[in-house]
């Protein structure tokens, strides 16, 4: 039995530089990077009491900022905007070199296939002209909701009875997203790593047994065949989180 230990010494790392995109597109120029941040309890569980926040800690946190500052948008399912109760993504000053050629947050991408929407919370209201939130959905939405989607936000659609996530991601692309971040919940993760799009997945273990029937990271059926991801990276921090950054295996 080989096994080895994930770092023989305990020395602090740069996250920024830990947790820098490629500098290069995933798939030729049309293909964005396509990265997820996630959290689950030691025992599989993506939530407790029905957020993802209930299992996390100062340092996620704070990796949470620091991956939305990295990413020139953030893809993000409607369920988990009202579970997590989203706003508009806000200017961290902690890392602020690091957005200086950007707009000073990424945009706010939100997954919508029925527009059952609330066009009046800040998410919507508050958004910064220079990182709009966009609402992504299909092209057979409710042609009242889409028209009231199109007075408060940016809309894109791809897909017919359900999003389309290939033509999603090139429509970013177009836009200049080339770094993107997908922040779940789980069903969209799941829908996007079934359309063989997730480059990247980071992953905190939360130090945490949660039991209930919370879903897991990716929630939906099985996948044609099950994606082999490669270790990238491997942290902790002073509180037993780990952290973990897995890229897929070409």
């Amino acid at each position: 039995m080989r096994m080895r230990r994930l770092s023989p010494e305990a020395s602090p790392v740069d996250p920024a530089e830990e947790y820098a995109y490629p500098s290069g597109p995933a798939s030729g120029p049309a293909r964005p990077w396509l990265r997820a941040n996630m959290i689950a309890s030691v025992d599989g569980a993506a939530t407790y009491d029905g957020r993802s926040g209930g299992l996390g800690g100062e340092t996620d946190r704070r990796l949470f900022s620091l991956l939305r500052v990295l990413a020139d948008a953030v893809i993000v399912g409607a369920g988990t905007v009202r579970a997590e109760g989203y706003g508009p993504a806000r200017p961290d000053p902690a890392w602020e070199r690091l957005r200086a050629d950007r707009p000073a947050t990424p945009a706010l991408v939100i997954v919508s296939r029925s527009l059952r929407l609330d066009l009046d919370a800040p998410v919507f209201t508050a958004a910064p002209p220079d990182a709009p939130t966009i609402v992504l959905t299909t092209e057979t939405a409710d042609p009242g909701r889409l028209r009231a989607a199109r007075d408060r936000a940016e809309v894109v659609t791809a897909g017919d009875d359900d999003v389309d996530f290939p033509t999603a991601v090139a429509l970013l692309a177009g836009r200049g997203y080339s770094r993107l971040l997908c922040e779940g919940g789980p069903r969209i993760l799941s829908q996007v790593a079934g359309a063989d799009l997730l480059d990247e997945l980071c992953l905190t273990v939360s130090p945490l047994l949660a039991a209930g029937a919370s879903p897991r990271v990716l929630d939906g059926p099985p996948l044609p065949a099950p994606s082999g991801l490669r270790l990238a990276g491997a942290l902790t921090d002073d509180e037993d989180f780990l952290f973990l950054r897995y890229v897929r295996r070409r």
